[in-house]
Formats: C-alpha cells, structure tokens, sequence
C-alpha cells in the first residue's frame, strides 16, 4: 500500500540548507571583495581563494549572473560571497 501523496509533511520538515544571506560587501574598483560585515562588524579579507561566474536562465524575465568570490577571512573563516549582476547586490553564504 502507498501512503497518502496528498497529506502535508508538516512544518519544519524540509529545509533550505547554505541559503544565500544579503551582505554587505567592500570591494575595489574591480568588484573584487576586500572586507565584508558580519554581524554589523567589517573583517578584512585575507585573501581570494577562487572565483567563478555563473549565467544561467538567460531566457527568464530575471536571468542569473552572478559572480562568486571564495574568500579567506582574517580571522580564519571561509565565506563563499557573490555578486548578483542583474540586482547589484552582494550576498554571502558561510560554511
């Protein structure tokens, strides 16, 4: 026998894992980060570990462009940040 496909899993059950937090994000004249805030306080950025693009969904009313920066902060966290180029907005997501 199958259950019921139709009942509710109830809340809390599913859950988004390493969504994307709006930031607030430094960068040079390049758009490269330099420092970002967390918790209200600016952390320089150590160092740029990788970068990458995306663009997918050209088709859509809002694309995805996005420039990815994985970041070594200088008090040793990882961050990964992006740029979103269709918005102009900065957002973050920490391991």
């Amino acid at each position: 026998m199958v259950a019921n496909s139709r009942t509710s899993r109830g809340a809390g059950r599913l859950r988004q894992l390493n969504r994307p937090q709006r930031a607030r994000v430094e960068a040079d004249d390049d758009r490269v980060p330099v420092a970002v805030y967390l918790s209200d306080r600016r952390i320089v950025i150590e160092s740029a570990l990788e970068s990458w693009r995306i663009d997918d969904e050209w088709w859509r009313k809002r694309p995805i462009a996005r420039v990815y920066w994985r970041v070594l902060l200088e008090d040793g966290r990882v961050v990964d940040v992006f740029h979103d180029l269709v918005r102009g907005d900065w957002f973050r997501q920490t391991y």
